[in-house]
């Protein structure tokens, strides 16, 4: 049999083949995982040992190949964990979660290895090449599209949160977590595992491996520095029982300097040893996991480790590092494989865990919900006392937590704070110190770590593995939580699955804020849901008062795949519509409040619930003088958008309904036009795009403090006086 004829289909565009490595013939002629079985016998086996240094091979050689194919991405980062996660795949770990969006193309190796990516067209080497960095191909950092893939990967200090997520749903699956040492500086990702462990001590499913490789993206990283001991006290004084440290430099033969080494340079016997050292150490890892240990993995080898360079080098590729480049050529032959080596690495992980990821980890179907039966709705009646709008929807949220045990509400400043006590009282706040007074427990389900990247990173962690939740912030303090509830809703549009959309409330608005001072005052937040909202699959609420709020959250509770934020006041405020008011204007975009004819008409389109006070005020005077005046609630301006301006076809669980022309000139057609918010003027876009009447905005320009939300509302010349004024000069 010629070479040709051996080499397996899937090979087809590798561009170097090798000669079979020592033993081959000793420790490869049948794969370590049997056929009917889903991971290895034993980590210290020698033919495992092997075949997971053959494996780790085989992941460096693709992720160089594929990323050189377009002369782009990152393969520097992953070659030095390629080990790790070689041994994860052979011990049948495959719900494996990155948090470093720049391993992107070793994970889209072992997809490939396993046969995952098949289900998206992807089954040679050569079409790997060609779809990576491809539209409707391998995005360049993790997406929600990819087969066999459980999270997105961008910005740093995100992937804790989803494998705990997982860990916390999924109790009979390990969860590791491949984390930079690039990221491990900052606070965020320990202190979101230290507030998990304290409020879920029994979930330790979950595996951190720390990918301390020396460098950053362009130098050294911070924790470079440090001495093994002290790393290790690192992760012991923030809470972790088991911490397991594998340190490359131990098995060095080669003499190579520094503190950070490349196990590939090493003798082919020292290389095996460093192997079954990382295959063990990732059993006892993984076994202290679900031994009810807090357990960190770390693996310290020199970032670049096999590749084309090493250190901070190898962390991109740039135009010109082709696969005809000589020190491309030289990394891929080292690491280049025989057909049969290819072969044998290709069983082993489409055996492990039972088949290819693409059909067995958790996020590949959809997580069974709990009936939620009839919502306990309270219709408050029209102009009758004020009624605190938070405080109606956290009865909705009460309810929803006792029908669904996984359902967690997640709050950094506090539900007492934001008119939701009533989610503590009928939930309780998880804490291992039972207390009445403040309602907690070990049992509870709201979650309040002081970070709300811990609080967002939660809430749509879980959301994205299929469960229910609910992230509340103070609208000042949620932009720190922002960055992943975007990765999320952004994978939401992209996923092969349904799962309940990522729901938020935002209250203690700018207005209610005034004696605190410009630091609590920050509705530019609203910018972020603006400019989401061409996203096609985020849908920014704002209900005028405690009927409609409740009926925005009924109507966010029975989506799927979106990004749904409620923004309300924690204030007594004025009932203002019917429940039917407010379906009618999730369904059209707003809603009628108050009309009148005149020899004009004004129409005012307003987003909030308090910014409504000032208008009504301005609309007397202008009806004093003779103006008509008609005010629109802009309840779901997602809707007021034309179909082409968003990308609603691209979605998951694609939304299609936008008010039509004459739906638009019924509510906002008239002689003028005055957009009114307390947050930013970019929310009224889509109602300015299209009205075609004289027309001004009156928005949200800086905070100060103030006594009160009308006085702040003055500073910001959000006033009747000034409204009518205006008004009346745009009607002339």
């Amino acid at each position: 049999m010629t070479i040709s004829t051996a080499i397996p289909e899937f090979c087809q565009g590798i561009k170097h083949f090798g000669q079979q490595l020592p033993d081959f013939e000793k420790y490869g002629k049948q794969a370590a995982i049997k056929e009917g079985q889903n991971a290895i016998a034993s980590s210290n086996d020698p033919i495992a040992v092997y075949q997971t240094l053959l494996a780790a091979d085989a992941l460096r050689y693709l992720t160089l190949q594929t990323t050189a194919t377009k002369e782009s991405g990152h393969p520097g980062g992953f070659a030095s964990i390629a080990e790790a996660i070689a041994a994860l795949v052979m011990l049948g770990h495959k719900n494996i979660i990155t948090e470093v969006g720049h391993h992107a193309p070793g994970f889209y190796s072992t997809m490939f290895l396993d046969r995952s990516l098949e289900d998206m067209g992807i089954k040679t080497v050569q079409q790997l090449g060609e779809r990576f960095r491809e539209m409707h191909g391998l995005l360049g950092h993790l997406s929600g599209q990819i087969p066999g893939l459980l999270n997105p990967a961008g910005p740093l200090g995100q992937g804790q949160h989803f494998a705990m997520a997982g860990a916390k749903l999924h109790r009979d699956f390990l969860f590791p977590v491949t984390i930079g040492d690039g990221g491990i500086g900052e606070p965020y990702v320990m202190s979101s595992f230290s507030h998990f462990h304290t409020a879920y001590p029994d979930v330790t499913n979950f595996l951190p491996i720390l990918v301390w490789n020396g460098y950053s993206q362009e130098h050294h990283s911070m924790v470079s520095t440090k001495p093994n001991e002290e790393m290790i006290k690192y992760w012991q004084g923030n809470g972790f029982q088991e911490v397991i440290l594998v340190n490359a430099k131990d098995f060095d033969d080669a003499n190579q300097p520094g503190d950070y080494v490349d196990s590939t340079k090493f003798s082919f016997a020292k290389r095996l040893e460093f192997t079954q050292a990382v295959l063990e150490a990732t059993d006892k890892a993984a076994k202290s996991a679900f031994s009810g240990k807090l357990t960190v993995l770390i693996v310290k080898q020199l970032k670049g480790a096999g590749v084309h360079k090493r250190g901070a080098q190898s962390h991109n590729l740039y135009p010109g590092d082709s696969l005809e480049k000589d020190y491309i050529v030289n990394a891929l032959q080292e690491r280049a494989l025989s057909p049969e080596a290819w072969e044998l690495v290709r069983t082993n992980f489409e055996r492990s865990a039972g088949g290819p990821a693409s059909h067995h980890v958790v996020t590949e179907k959809e997580l069974p919900l709990p009936e939620l039966g009839q919502l306990p709705l309270s219709e408050y009646p029209v102009k009758g006392d004020k009624k605190v709008a938070t405080t109606a929807m956290g009865e909705l949220v009460v309810h929803v937590g006792k029908k669904d045990p996984n359902f967690v509400i997640t709050n950094a400043d506090g539900n007492a704070a934001s008119g939701i006590n009533n989610i503590n009282i009928g939930l309780k706040i998880i804490h291992p110190t039972v207390d009445d007074i403040y309602y907690q427990g070990p049992k509870g389900q709201v979650y309040e770590p002081l970070s709300e990247d811990a609080c967002a990173g939660l809430a749509v962690g879980l959301a994205l593995f299929g469960a229910r939740t609910l992230w509340c912030s103070y609208e000042s303090f949620a932009i720190n939580g922002l960055p992943i509830w975007q990765t999320v809703t952004q994978a939401m549009a992209e996923l092969r699955r349904p799962t309940p959309s990522t729901i938020t409330l935002f209250t203690a608005g700018a207005l209610e804020q005034g004696r605190n001072g410009w630091t609590h005052q920050r509705p530019e937040i609203e910018n972020y849901f603006a400019a989401m909202m061409r996203n096609g699959n985020v849908f920014p609420l704002f209900p005028c008062d405690a009927n409609s709020i409740q009926v925005c959250y009924e109507w966010a509770l029975g989506t799927k795949n979106k990004g749904i934020t409620i923004t309300a006041s924690k204030s007594a405020l004025p009932v203002r519509t019917s429940f039917e008011q407010t379906r009618q204007g999730l369904q059209d975009g707003g809603v009628v409040l108050h009309e009148t004819e005149g020899k004009k008409q004004v129409v005012f389109a307003v987003i909030g619930d308090m910014t409504l006070i000032p208008v009504f005020d301005a609309a007397q005077h202008l009806e004093d003088q003779g103006i008509g005046v008609r005010i629109v609630s802009v309840i779901n301006p997602r809707r007021l958008y034309r179909p082409d301006d968003v990308m609603w076809h691209t979605c998951t669980e694609a939304d299609s309904h936008f008010l039509d022309d004459e739906g638009f000139e019924r509510l906002f057609g008239g002689d003028a036009l005055i957009g009114v918010t307390g947050g930013t003027s970019a929310m009224l876009e889509p109602v300015m795009l299209r009205s075609t009447s004289k027309r001004d905005v009156f928005a949200w320009k800086r905070g100060e403090t103030a006594a009160s939300a009308g006085e702040i509302m003055a500073f910001n010349g959000l006033t009747a006086e000034a409204l009518t004024k205006r008004a009346l000069s745009l009607v002339g």
